[in-house]
Formats: C-alpha cells, structure tokens, sequence
C-alpha cells in the first residue's frame, strides 16, 4: 500500500488543515479545510493538485472552505453519512469500518462520536496517521457539544488502542492550554512533566506541538486515563469508578478551567 506525505497548514487562530499527498499517484487531500485560500496557496507552492477534502465533522472551522475548494479544484468531498445534510457537497458518505483509497493510500474510516454525533476520524494505519479533528487532540480532547460522556469515552478509548507509534493529527493547536490542566490532574506523572517541559519550549519557539505520538497521549493525557486510580482519585472518586463517569467530571471541570 501506498504510503502519505502529510503537510501541516495553520489557519485562523489555532486551526490546523492537513496536506496528504500520496507520491505514487499524486492524490492529494485536505482535512477540514477552515478557509480556502491558504489550501490553494499552498497547493500552488507545492505544485500539488487537490484530488479530495476528508471532513472530520460538520463545525463551519473546519468545512469552511469547502465550497471554493471545489468550485477552484473540482475536487471529491468525502464526510460522514450521519452528516450528509451538514457537509457542504459530500461526494462519498462514509461510515464505520469504510475503506476508501487515497491514491495507494488505504484509508480507513472511525466513527468517534462525542464533540459530535457524526464525528469521523481518519486512519491511514500504513503511514501511522490518525486524523481525528476534534475527537483527541494532543493532551485533551473536544467539548461535548452534541455527544454524551459514555460515547465520547467509548470513542477514545478505541483510539487509544491503535498502536503506539501512530502519530495524532488533530484540528487545533491547544497542547499548552491543555498541559496546563493535565499537570492539575496527574501532579506527579513524570512522564507529563517531561511533556509538558518539552511543549513549552516549542511554543517558546512559535513551534507547533502537533502532531502527537499515540503513546505519549496514553501515558500523559488525562482524558485517556480516566480508568487509571490517580486519575479517579484526582476528581474525588474511588479507584475502579466507572471510567465514563471519571471522564465526565475531568471534561467538566475542563470546561471551567
């Protein structure tokens, strides 16, 4: 299978649109497009031509280019089934378990529901790439704006079983805020003040900090961990409370941070 060659673009405030490109055909996609104009700036740079858009979810910061990207480029919007009627000229409605081929490029489709209920998540697992929006984000993860608990849990909790070297590309550059929070959680995880040590000398830099090793996620982000003991005891329950009702009372005091 073909492998991808991904190039990050930062747009708006705090948003990343992903490049991938897969050399063999030269198929290329854009994930959730916030605005067109910097995607066909960076296209032309590149001299790369877009084949394909790949939407996690329907919030306008990340489909707002749609429309002029395919009116510009013709190309093929792929997006949720449940979203049909939100996605902006959704060529190929795709589901759970859906495989669909960038080029040589086998991607493979999650529903991770939660921040959404139609939420999607891209695996290219022959690249060791996770495009996961708003689902996960590097030490976080998305509000619940439609999703409960039990379903956004559900779905990290599969994500967190891909393997370890699977790097995390997700929709916003939000590490350092939510560093911040993982070190009142965890205070004594070595492994998070390393990370966290690490996060802050590349914002120092003007760097990015996505996208994220799987492994690291699992051993320093809290919402990953709302079945370890430190992590229940941290929001003032008992080790062995069900993991949903942890991860609730960490999102919530998230949202009031």
């Amino acid at each position: 299978m073909g492998r991808i060659v991904v190039e990050p673009l930062s747009v708006l405030s705090d948003n990343y649109v992903w490049l991938l490109r897969e050399p063999e055909t030269g198929a290329t996609a854009a994930v959730d497009p916030a605005v067109a104009e910097p995607v066909l700036d960076a296209l032309a740079r590149l001299g790369w031509s877009l084949t394909h858009v790949l939407a996690t979810h329907h919030h306008h910061d990340h489909i707002g280019g749609i429309p002029t990207l395919k009116k510009e480029t013709g190309c093929t919007v792929v997006g949720a089934r449940a979203d049909a009627h939100r996605i902006p000229g959704l060529d190929v409605p795709v589901g759970e378990g859906d495989l669909f081929m960038l080029g040589a490029a086998a991607v493979r489709v999650m529903e991770v529901p939660g921040h959404t209920i139609g939420h999607l998540a891209f695996w290219v697992p022959d690249s060791a790439a996770l495009f996961c929006g708003d689902t996960l984000f590097t030490l976080g993860c998305g509000r619940l704006f439609e999703g409960t608990a039990e379903q956004m849990w559900a779905s990290l909790t599969r994500l967190r079983r891909l393997p370890g070297d699977t790097m995390v590309y997700c929709g916003h550059e939000y590490t350092q805020s939510n560093a911040r929070f993982a070190r009142t959680v965890e205070r004594d995880n070595e492994a998070l003040k390393r990370r966290v040590s690490g996060v802050d000398a590349l914002r120092a830099r003007g760097l990015p900090t996505v996208p994220g090793r799987l492994d690291d996620e699992n051993e320093t982000n809290p919402f990953l961990r709302a079945d370890q003991p430190g992590v229940a005891r941290a929001v003032g329950m008992e080790p062995g409370s069900d993991p949903a009702r942890v991860f609730a009372e960490l999102r919530r005091r998230k949202d009031v941070f």
